[in-house]
């Protein structure tokens, strides 16, 4: 076959396939508006940790399993350096599984005023423990792990307790936005008992496990803030429950921008 035989050859097979090639593009672009619509503006999701071990892998995991949003992992103390307005224009809601105890008054001011402003809170699991010494923090997620002895209305209580390696049944005990398409499950974690949970707080999830308290997650609102705690969460036994997963992502979009 000759140079110009070839070059013939290639022509006609450009002319067939041109067509189909154009196709294609113009099936892509039509296809384009649609993903982009759905995912032009994942929520920006600033996950906090830090003052307790846990395995990242596993963690990481269960946020890359929830489509549609974006992760910024910080630990503490640098997190707090991020509570500020202007940093907060960074992210759209935060994720909380840290254990920490210090806290400047400036960072509590600007914590404070964030979520008061709208910035959405999911506290999980040992979260619930931090900042023992700041009474507004209770406030701020509506529970607390106690890790000592506290007093309710002059009335002595013992400091809160858990338990590793449980089987937990698990109840949904109200329709919301969180739990939606949920059945009650089984999950395997670590129980928290003695917990503090104010009345104020919308419960999403009990259980009637003697090692735990009988709530297991609720909702509520500090100031134009939506907040949801879920105690549930201690290894990757709980990250890789399908529930588990479904629940953290709705709570996700549940406490994110509302527009």
């Amino acid at each position: 076959m000759t140079i110009t035989d070839k070059l013939s050859l290639n022509q006609v097979i450009m002319r067939k396939s041109f067509p189909l090639f154009c196709s294609f593009i113009l099936l892509l672009l039509a296809l384009a508006p649609v993903s982009l619509a759905a995912g032009a503006k994942p929520l920006r999701v600033l996950v906090v940790t830090g003052g307790h071990a846990y395995e990242t892998n596993e963690f990481a995991a269960m946020f890359w399993s929830i489509p549609e949003i974006s992760v910024r992992s910080v630990a503490q103390p640098e997190a707090q350096s991020l509570f500020t307005e202007e940093a907060a224009a960074g992210y759209d809601l935060m994720v909380w599984y840290d254990m920490w105890q210090p806290i400047s008054e400036g960072a509590k001011k600007d914590l404070l005023a964030r979520i008061r402003e709208g910035k959405g809170l999911v506290a999980l699991h040992h979260s619930i423990a931090s900042y023992q010494d700041w009474p507004e923090y209770l406030e701020l997620i509506g529970g607390r792990y106690h890790l000592q002895g506290w007093k309710l209305d002059g009335v002595e209580k013992p400091g809160s307790v858990y338990q590793h390696d449980v089987l937990v049944p698990v109840t949904v005990a109200t329709d919301h936005p969180v739990t939606a398409g949920l059945e009650d499950f089984t999950i395997h974690d670590e129980t928290y008992g003695g917990l503090q949970v104010l009345p104020s707080s919308q419960v999403l999830l009990t259980t009637d496990e003697p090692t735990s308290t009988p709530q297991l997650a609720w909702a509520h609102s500090f100031g134009e803030g939506r907040v949801v705690c879920l105690q549930l969460g201690h290894d990757h036994l709980a990250y890789e429950n399908p529930s588990y997963r479904r629940l953290l992502a709705q709570a996700i979009r549940w406490v994110g921008p509302q527009d």
